[in-house]
Formats: structure tokens, sequence, C-alpha cells
């Protein structure tokens, strides 16, 4: 408690410079717990921040950890940010491609593609940990509900750590229905083909038949827009809130444009039949929204 006094209040001490991060006005910290993230718009901001946080905990004791501390640059254009790291006082801070904050990886690039395959890959060593459960003879293959219990209750919260978050793409829907269906298979084994009397591994619509439960897809979306329906009755001094309406300044570059999170919440909402609403409104009344 004393760590999180001391903290708050170095934080509140550090005079960010006004050259942040822009939305609906200037953010320049994310603070939790002692995980830090500065925000800035430039090499030189976010230096001139650090400097201001790293000589405002010295006075309190503290320290900031060098080895623990990376920058990232995100932008379009590669050649932004060519130093390859920052020096305040002794301390060298490394540039980094990515870098893990609250348990999720952020990239340069800002795709989500790289913690969907981390979560993928914890999720199957999740399963392969509990192999011999699954393949236990106290478990009679009659009861296929423990299994599927077993994977919803122990892997399936492995893969969705911060589902609610995601911008899913086609193609990484694909990923995760492909991941299920492997586990789906181990559960529900092989069959006999009642032609050539041989065993083969199931279909896709043969799981969709088994599997009564809905889909991975289903559940996180599902998670998704109740999660939107939670930030949305958040007030206007909420971060979350804040990001969710708020516009940031300047233009969006030439090209195709990224799918953001707010349009997987627009198109879930079309596939419940209730697109084109104004769900942020909608989501006030709790009771007779739903999960949204």
């Amino acid at each position: 408690m004393l760590f999180n006094f001391a903290l708050e209040y170095a934080i509140r001490r550090v005079q960010v410079n006004q050259d942040g991060l822009k939305l609906n006005g200037t953010l320049q910290l994310l603070v939790y717990a002692d995980d830090v993230n500065i925000l800035g718009g430039s090499i030189h901001t976010l230096k001139e921040n650090a400097e201001a946080l790293v000589a405002s905990t010295r006075e309190i004791g503290m320290e900031v950890s060098a080895d623990k501390t990376k920058y990232m640059v995100m932008s379009r254009d590669q050649n932004a940010g060519r130093i390859h790291s920052v020096r305040i006082n002794n301390s060298t801070f490394e540039r980094v491609e990515e870098f893990k904050y609250l348990g999720t990886i952020l990239t340069n690039q800002n795709s989500i593609m790289e913690e969907i395959k981390s979560r993928l890959m914890l999720g199957n060593a999740c399963c392969h940990s509990v192999q011999n459960l699954l393949s236990s003879r106290l478990l009679s293959k009659n009861y296929i509900y423990i299994y599927i219990y077993i994977y919803r209750t122990l892997t399936l919260p492995v893969v969705f750590y911060g589902r609610e978050t995601w911008s899913l793409t086609l193609r990484e829907e694909r990923k995760l229905r492909v991941f299920e269906n492997m586990v789906l298979r181990r559960i529900f084994g092989p069959r006999r083909d009642e032609v050539k009397g041989e065993w083969r591994r199931l279909h896709n619509e043969e799981l969709i038949d088994l599997n009564s439960l809905p889909n991975i897809a289903r559940v996180i979306k599902c998670r998704r827009m109740r999660w939107a329906g939670h930030v949305a009755r958040m007030g206007v001094e909420r971060t979350a809130y804040r990001v969710l309406v708020g516009k940031p300044e300047g233009t969006r570059p030439l090209g195709s444009p990224r799918r953001r999170w707010v349009d997987n919440i627009e198109l879930d909402l079309q596939e419940v039949g209730c697109g084109y609403m104004d769900w942020i409104g909608l989501a006030q009344d709790r009771d007779g929204c739903g999960d949204l």
C-alpha cells in the first residue's frame, strides 16, 4: 500500500509535456499498479516526460528498472524514430518492435495477430498438460460433456485473456476455429468410415453437430458486446469511455482502413439483428439490452 501511495505521489508531481497523445484532450500516462506507460507524439516528448518521472521517483527513494523499461515507435513511416535506444541520466532504454503490457502483446504495427498466436500457443500447452486427464480410464467416453467441460473450464480462459478488446478479422477468426476444432477432435476421437471400414478424423460439419455449445468465435463476440455495453455505461471521466467516443486529432493515412474495435461491435450487432442502432444509448438500459 505504501508503494502505491509513493508511486501515485511521484506521478502526480510529474509536469507532463502538453505535446502528448491527443484524444478529447491530452493523455500522456497510463498507470496500472507499477506498470507505467508514457505516451508521446515524438521521441523528444517521450524523453522529457520519462526524465520528469525518473527525477520525481528518485526524490522519494524509488527507481525505474532500466532492464524492464522499453520504448516503441508506432508509425506507418518505417523511417520514424531511427534512434535505437533512449538514454536518460545513466540508464539506457532499448527500442523494441513489440512488448507485453498488462499481459497483452503490443506491436509497433498495432496488430493483434501476435497476441492471437501467443494465446493459442498457451492454450495448446494447457491442452497438452491435461492430456493425461482426458485419456484417463476413470473418465468414460459415454460422458463426453465432462471433456467439454474440462476444455471450457481450463483451456478457454487461457485463450480468452483480453478477448473483449480484440478486433478480429476473418483470418484471425479462422485461426481460432482451427484451434477449437483440433481440441474437439482430440475429445471426440476418430470415426469409423462405414463404406471403407477405415478410421478417419471428424470433419468440421460433424464437429458442429456433436458440439451443441456456441463455437469459440461466437463466445468472443458475445463477451465483446457485453464489454461494449459496460464501457458505454461508464462516465466521461473514465479513459475507456473517452477512447470509445473520442476522435483522434489529425487525418487518417491513405490506403485501406484497418478494422477498428467499434467496427467489430457494429458487425456483431448486425448478426443479432440490432444493426444501425444507437447501441451506446441502448446500452444505458442494462436490464433491457441483455448482454449489450
